[in-house]
Parts: C-alpha cells; structure tokens; sequence
C-alpha cells in the first residue's frame, strides 16, 4: 500500500487515528507539490494546518463527521499552500481497516478543483446575461406586437384575440427553444417557422425560408436558436419586422461539415452600423464556443448575417 501511495499521481497522505490528534504519517510527492509543504513539514501534524481564514466551520464539520463514522465520502474545503495561496481541496476521506475491522488509518486524497468551480461560474455568468437580455428582448418584442397589431386590427376584440394568440405564441417558443423533450431532432425548417412566425408582427408574410429540410444536431439546437431569436428582435426593433413591408429570408445548405445559414433582411427602414452591439457579441461568443462563425453584414437595403455552424 505504501508503495502505491507513493507513485500515485493524485495527492494521498495517511494518517493515524491510534496516535494523538490524528497526525499525517505519510504523504506522497504529488501532496507536497500540491501542498508546497516537504514531507518532514507535514509528518506528525493534523491535517487542519492546510485550513485558514476562508475556510468554512460547515466544510470542518463534514470531514470531522466522516472521521468519527469511519466512512468514505468527499468535502470541498478551502485550504491554504505553503505560499499562503488558496486552493478549493475536493477532499476525500476514508479508513483503513486491518483483518478484524478496527480502523487502522485514514487516508485522505485531494483534489485541486479551483479551475474547474471558477469555470463553472463563468458559464453560469454568461448564461444569466444572456437570459437577462433575452427576457428584455421579449418585452422590446411585446411593445412592437401590440403596436404593430393594434394598427393592423379596428376591432377591440378581435385585436385582443390576436394579441392573445401572438403572445402566447411568443412565450411557447421560447420555452420550447429552451426545454426540448426527449425524442427525434428537430428539423430546422420547422425550428425556423416556428420562431420567426411569432416574432414577425403580420405572421408568414414577413417570412421566406429556404433550404433542404436537415435534422439540427444537438449540440447545434441552442446555439441557432438564440442566433435566431436575436436576429429576429432586432428586426421587430430595427430592421425588416419594425414595418409592414419588411421581409426576412432564411436560407441554409450543408456540405457534411458545416450548416451554414444566411439570414437576410429587406423592404425595413434604412440601415446603419449600430454603435452598441451588446447583443451581436453575446451570440458570437455562443456560436465560437460551439465551434462556428458569424458575419454581420449592415448593407443599406437590410442586415445580412451569415452564419456557419460546424456539424
């Protein structure tokens, strides 16, 4: 066992319980590296020397709970390096029980999990601003509906019959770009039918898609979805959706290795290069990071977009 110990890669110390305060006995090299404590500096100490100011009493009470019911489990514990640098610890604990089941040590393994937990706050970052945005989005969407609709319909109750349906509409589609039961992929022609039919305030007549009908893969469906849910909020606040005769064309075609989409913007108010474009640069981030590209083309006549996906 201690040969083990000894060349494993993950950082392993052993400690024992038969010995006042529970002290180390051994730890490998892949401890004190991690640690930058040499192995004369940990032997003979408890394991609490690695705690310090951030350290929670909750996450000492887990491992102190494992130590007394001689059970295996795992702690995140905030622990300090020689350095006084800090570390997120994934600590494991266990007991080594002899041949008549008396704990003989414990053996812990540690685990520097600091990169992998800041990364997961990144992402979770990213994804509520982009959920911010989009709930914005929907509100900006809603005001342009109702404007738009109220000048299309004289009648109050068949206005609030649209209205009614349009929205309803709205909210079904971005709760089913975002939850997605489990079964076939969705074809895009009708993923895009879908989403721009509800954006588009006078319906199908805004829209003109073409292209051969292509199973998204999954990795695909968020990103094109959210791609398209952008493009279309900024036709209903700047482009081709903000005017009764504006058009949106969707086009697409895939070779094997790319999907590639053009969105295409026409019969909508003049266009200029914006100055802000939070939103353009939330989708780029979440086409790179599936591995594709995005150009914005703001002609005149109507933005172009096009887009490549890899498959």
């Amino acid at each position: 066992m201690a040969e083990a110990v000894r060349h494993a890669r993950l950082p392993l110390c052993i400690t024992d319980p038969n010995l006042p305060d529970n002290p180390i006995i051994y730890a490998n090299a892949a401890f004190c590296e991690l640690t930058g404590y040499a192995l004369e500096e940990v032997t003979g100490r408890n394991c609490r020397f690695l705690q310090g100011r951030d350290t929670t009493p909750e996450s000492v009470a887990a491992v102190r709970n494992l130590l007394a019911g001689h059970s295996v489990g795992t702690v995140e514990i905030v622990n300090y390096r020689k350095d006084g640098s800090v570390f997120l610890n994934a600590l494991q604990i266990g007991p080594v029980l002899d041949s008549e089941g008396r704990v003989r040590y414990f053996f812990g393994s540690q685990l520097d999990i600091s990169a992998k937990r800041a990364a997961e706050r990144q992402a979770q970052a990213l994804a509520d601003r982009e959920l911010r945005h989009r709930l914005g989005n929907i509100v900006n969407v809603m005001s342009v509906i109702i404007r738009m609709s109220a000048q299309e319909e004289a009648s109050g109750s068949d206005l609030g019959s649209i209205l009614t349906g349009r929205l309803e509409a709205l909210g079904k589609a971005h709760i089913d770009s975002i939850v997605r039961p489990e079964g076939s992929p969705p074809e895009l022609h009708a993923l895009a039918q879908q989403l721009l039919s509800v954006y588009a305030p006078l319906g199908s007549r805004q829209i003109r898609l073409s292209g051969t009908e292509y199973s998204l893969p999954e990795h695909l469906i968020s990103p094109l979805t959210l791609v398209l849910h952008e493009l279309a909020t900024n036709a209903v606040k700047h482009g081709a959706f903000s005017c009764a005769g504006g058009e949106v064309l969707v086009s697409w075609s895939a070779d094997g290795q790319a999907l590639q989409v053009r969105w295409e913007e026409s019969g909508g108010p003049a266009v200029s290069v914006p100055r802000r474009r939070h939103g353009s640069a939330i989708i780029r981030k979440l086409v790179s990071a599936s591995g594709g590209s995005l150009e914005f083309d703001w002609k005149p006549t109507g933005l172009v977009v096009n887009a490549a996906f890899t498959i």
